[in-house]
């Protein structure tokens, strides 16, 4: 799942490079194995600080960063891309997603946050939960923090594309042995329309398609 999710998103034009944060726990060394086998860098840090990883992750970069979940092996480079161009077009510009509201597939999600940002939250936030899902307080503060938010006009956020159980694990093996070749390149609309091939995979286990 992880070397699917990477390889999709080394379609983006937008991204200098692509780093996964995992932490030091030797059950991760599969993680870095499997990152590095793809080319791409890896930061490690401690497992219980998602920020701080985070943030170690992109120590030294200075142009907008992107956070992008493993939960999300389907994520389009082309939406990852958008959102980044909002976010480079829009002056002061401290936060940009697809996220709230939602309009995007739930496992679509894309979230570029200004570099100085990232430093400064690292610094500040003491609550634990706020370290793990890392832009929590960015989001709950929008007066502080300038947002953006890139919208779909199919508003599609009912649907459910994310991993956090077997049945979203299920799903997404049938969606990519449709998707067969193109499994690395298809974007939002193809794969919504191979969800919904007969037969539809769209109310597989939930809401899909």
């Amino acid at each position: 799942m992880l070397a699917l999710l990477l390889r999709r998103l080394l379609r983006a034009h937008e991204l200098g490079r692509i780093v996964v944060a995992t932490s030091t726990d030797d059950d991760d060394d599969v993680i870095e194995e499997v990152a590095r086998g793809i080319g791409v860098g890896v930061h490690r840090g401690p497992r219980d600080d998602v920020l701080a990883r985070f943030a170690g992750a992109a120590a030294g970069h200075d142009g907008p960063v992107v956070r992008v979940t493993a939960d999300c092996p389907l994520i389009d480079a082309d939406v990852v891309d958008d959102v980044v161009r909002l976010f480079r077009r829009t002056p002061d510009c401290a936060y940009a997603s697809n996220i709230e509201p939602r309009t995007y597939p739930d496992g679509l999600d894309v979230e570029v946050v200004a570099p100085k940002i990232l430093d400064q939250l690292a610094d500040e936030v003491d609550d634990p939960g706020d370290r793990e899902h890392v832009t929590t307080a960015i989001r709950r503060d929008p007066s502080r923090f300038p947002s953006m938010s890139l919208m779909c006009g199919d508003r599609l956020g009912d649907l459910r594309w994310t991993v956090d159980d077997q049945e979203d694990l299920d799903f997404i093996r049938a969606v990519v042995s449709r998707l067969g070749t193109r499994r690395y390149a298809a974007g939002l609309n193809e794969i919504l329309g191979s969800v919904r091939a007969d037969p539809s995979l769209a109310n597989f286990r939930g809401r899909r398609g």
